[in-house]
């Protein structure tokens, strides 16, 4: 396996970050997934976008986005498989031990990993925990992950693949890892990014290609929704059957078996949309 890191290719088993990477240290990095089939990445300029508001919004320097690209065609080119997650991670790379940030400069790492395709139906649970719409990172794809991890351990105990947050005033927000629409009366909803959720690739195209509203949804919307998906990088868009102990039979249901193809055609005519 050839990873990127710091602009070159390298074996991974001798590819070396500093322990004191800020990144690691405290959380202080961004980062994308980007699906990869047959080594060509999908919606890659959306991602690189999303990659410079998150480097903003944390007060990172902007990526050098021609050598991310650069380090994604090489680490693809060097890794071959059918379906990949790609992973970019750019963090404030060496720095000192509390929350100031170094002079080195920053660190960029381009992976691959082997990934298989999803179920067409999973379970989700929801959790206590919020998230805060008016926070720092709010909206960011940051590297500071733990609350997600915590979550997605309980939801794994539970026989799900995701859990639910809703923000600090009950609205239902998004999942760990993907963002949740729900299909009301025959019209398909998400909760809008005002809500805290994080501005995902997969929805912003779901809500283009299916014309989806964006919609402030109390949490309990779950327990009385007709249909529910996700989306996500990796996911696509995926139906629900089961939130918490409700069961929703015959998932994916109309609605959001018509999103699912409508997303696989269109996403297969245009590889950067």
């Amino acid at each position: 396996m050839k990873i990127w890191l710091d602009g070159g290719l390298q074996d991974i088993e001798s590819a070396r970050v500093s322990v004191l990477d800020h990144g690691l240290t405290v959380g202080d990095g961004i980062f994308e997934t980007v699906k990869a089939v047959d080594g060509r990445p999908f919606a890659l300029t959306r991602h690189l976008d999303r990659l410079t508001r998150s480097a903003r919004g944390l007060g990172l320097p902007d990526p050098d986005l021609d050598e991310v690209r650069r380090a994604c065609a090489a680490v693809l080119e060097a890794n071959p498989m059918p379906l990949g997650r790609l992973r970019i991670t750019y963090t404030g790379g060496h720095g000192p031990l509390g929350s100031d940030r170094g002079e080195h400069g920053t660190t960029l790492v381009v992976a691959l990993g082997e990934t298989g395709r999803r179920p067409d139906s999973t379970a989700v649970i929801t959790v206590p925990w919020t998230r805060n719409e008016r926070g720092a990172l709010t909206g960011l794809k940051t590297t500071s992950y733990a609350e997600n991890v915590v979550a997605l351990a309980r939801a794994r105990e539970r026989g799900a693949s995701e859990a639910l947050f809703a923000n600090t005033v009950g609205q239902l927000c998004e999942g760990t890892g993907s963002n949740v629409f729900v299909v009301l009366d025959g019209e398909i909803h998400t909760p809008p990014v005002a809500s805290g959720c994080l501005a995902g690739i997969t929805r912003a195209l779901a809500v283009e290609w299916t014309g989806a509203r964006e919609t402030d949804l109390p949490l309990d919307v779950l327990g009385r929704a007709d249909e529910v998906f996700l989306t996500s990088t990796l996911r696509d868009v995926q139906a629900v059957h089961r939130v918490d102990d409700r069961e929703l039979p015959g998932a994916p249901g109309p609605v959001t078996a018509k999103a699912m193809r409508i997303f696989e055609e269109r996403s297969g005519d245009d590889l950067d949309p």
